[in-house]
């Protein structure tokens, strides 16, 4: 594992993009977790990642069943879509600004 040393000059890579406007939605934290995590997983030229269940779960410290009840909450909202698979497939979607 590695650890961040915040007097370390950051590698660009190290980041990847989170809207400031999804703490202002009204999301509860295990759903900021789950699509923190799928931003981070996603392709960023076809906005789509396929994480399964298990992967999200050990990844956000969240059992299969929590991180499904999240991922329907976030699709419900419209901020994912997935596809009927074994795996999470999601499409970013614009966060409202407001």
């Amino acid at each position: 594992m590695r650890y961040y040393d915040p007097k370390r000059r950051d590698n660009p890579g190290d980041f990847f993009p989170m809207p400031k406007a999804v703490f202002r939605l009204g999301l509860d934290a295990g759903e900021i977790a789950i699509y923190a995590y799928l931003m981070y997983c996603e392709d960023r030229k076809t906005f789509q990642c396929h994480p399964s269940y298990a992967t999200i779960g050990e990844a956000v410290g969240m059992s299969n069943n929590t991180v499904k009840k999240y991922v329907d909450s976030l699709e419900r909202k419209g901020f994912i879509f997935t596809e009927p698979t074994m795996a999470v497939s999601y499409t970013h979607l614009t966060l409202p600004t407001t």
